[in-house]
């Protein structure tokens, strides 16, 4: 149902990250949709983009993906770009959605013009393909996955 408010919880090698409220705009048996404003403390430079407050993310959460999708949008609608996050497949309930973050992430720009793989050396160092070489196989797929989804628009993916 659109329109209630859920609590998204990110959780990173067994600690909660980051948990904020957010506002229902699509769910399937599969995906779950939500808008919410930028809900980290002052503003987050990247090099590359800025998220700071006052942006928008409308973010996309599947049970069945090993990764999570985040439209980027400035406080006057201007679209910044794509943040994905490789997790595991997301738990989404009545009351919201808990993701496991898994390091790997990828930046796509507006206009499709830099797709970056990022923290590559933090995974590496996270110990995931020791401890769950499984997990460790299929984030590094999810990764390259959302590259080449990236490279050939996001909003194909976000449509379906």
């Amino acid at each position: 149902m659109s329109g209630r408010s859920v609590e998204v919880a990110l959780w990173k090698a067994g600690r909660l990250k980051i948990r904020y409220p957010a506002e229902v705009l699509a769910e399937t048996a599969t995906r779950l949709s939500v808008r919410a404003p930028w809900a980290a403390e002052g503003v987050r430079d990247f090099g590359f983009v800025r998220f700071e407050p006052g942006d928008v993310f409308v973010e996309h959460y599947w049970t069945d993906r090993w990764y999570t999708v985040k439209e980027v949008r400035a406080a006057d609608g201007t679209l910044k770009g794509w943040y994905c996050d490789v997790t595991r497949p997301a738990a989404i309930g009545p009351a919201g959605v808990v993701v496991e973050d898994l390091d790997l992430d990828l930046w796509v720009s507006a206009d499709g013009s830099e797709v970056l793989r990022l923290d590559e050396d933090e995974f590496a160092a996270s110990g995931l393909s020791a401890a769950d070489p499984e997990a460790a196989e299929r984030a590094v797929a999810a990764l390259d996955e959302l590259a080449r989804l990236g490279r050939h628009g996001l909003t194909a993916l976000l449509a379906a």
